[in-house]
């Protein structure tokens, strides 16, 4: 009698495909060079942690993926568009926060937000205010006027201002900064949330280490405008020979510029 096999198929791990691929990134001011030929990409629905010290490059990196810097050279692919020559195709489903960019004081906190609904073009502004209001707790200074709240309050503000839209894209700089550390964990439970629910991609610029540990799937880390190192939290930890992140971020940024070249020569 013949003996029959009963094969299961085996699953096959399918790649996540990258939505941001940034190719030898370089931008020059003058004889300033900010970006030294910078390659990186990050994976549908993971966040991304873009770390260095100041000078490091992050700031115009992520200027250049906004559109608001043209790069020397190089080049940027989002959701699959050439961002040097069709980035409008792109920007309305991407979005960004940053507690170093104000909104203007002069108006309220909901008639900022419904400016910048109107620009994203929201069928129903209002709805969409009054709900990011609830989740991000912004209803107690929804009618107050922006130039007269706290950082903290401000901060919350400008991650609803970047939620609006629900991007696909969203670019993250220090994100949690001026706030407490009750609500910067509510804030950070906030992003995990959104991004499991929409897949949203995230690339997170930060100096909280503790944050990037908790939030962040893979690192790429720049020193002097290069990308020095990269992986997963676990991975560069144990690399570095340390216990977090924070120990490896303070060893790559102390680095001095040549010491790579002095290992290798």
């Amino acid at each position: 009698m013949p003996i029959r096999l009963s094969i299961v198929p085996t699953a096959i791990a399918t790649p996540v495909p990258a939505v941001i691929v940034v190719e030898n990134l370089v931008k020059r001011y003058g004889e300033v060079q900010a970006l030294t030929g910078i390659s990186f990409a990050v994976r549908r629905g993971t966040t991304t942690a873009l770390l260095g010290g100041n000078g490091a490059g992050k700031t115009t990196t992520l200027s250049i993926l906004l559109g608001v810097l043209l790069p020397t050279s190089g080049a940027i692919s989002i959701l699959g568009e050439d961002m040097l020559r069709h980035r409008h195709r792109v920007l309305p489903r991407m979005n960004f926060t940053s507690p170093y960019v104000d909104l203007p004081k002069r108006l309220s906190v909901r008639e900022n937000l419904t400016v910048y609904a109107r620009l994203y073009g929201l069928r129903d502004a209002r709805a969409r205010i009054r709900e990011l209001a609830d989740e991000l707790q912004l209803g107690d200074f929804l009618d107050r006027g922006y130039g007269t709240l706290s950082a903290g309050q401000r901060t919350r503000v400008s991650l609803a201002k970047a939620l609006l839209n629900r991007p696909e894209v969203l670019l993250l700089d220090e994100p949690t900064a001026s706030l407490d550390p009750d609500v910067g964990d509510r804030m950070r439970s906030y992003l995990e949330a959104y991004q499991r629910e929409s897949h949203c991609t995230m690339l997170l610029a930060t100096h909280n280490m503790g944050e990037v540990e908790r939030m962040c799937t893979d690192i790429v880390m720049l020193r002097g405008g290069l990308v020095v190192d990269r992986g997963a939290p676990a991975e560069l930890i144990a690399r570095y020979g340390r216990d977090n992140m924070e120990q490896v971020f303070l060893d790559v940024a102390r680095k001095r510029p040549d010491a790579d070249e002095e290992e290798t020569g």
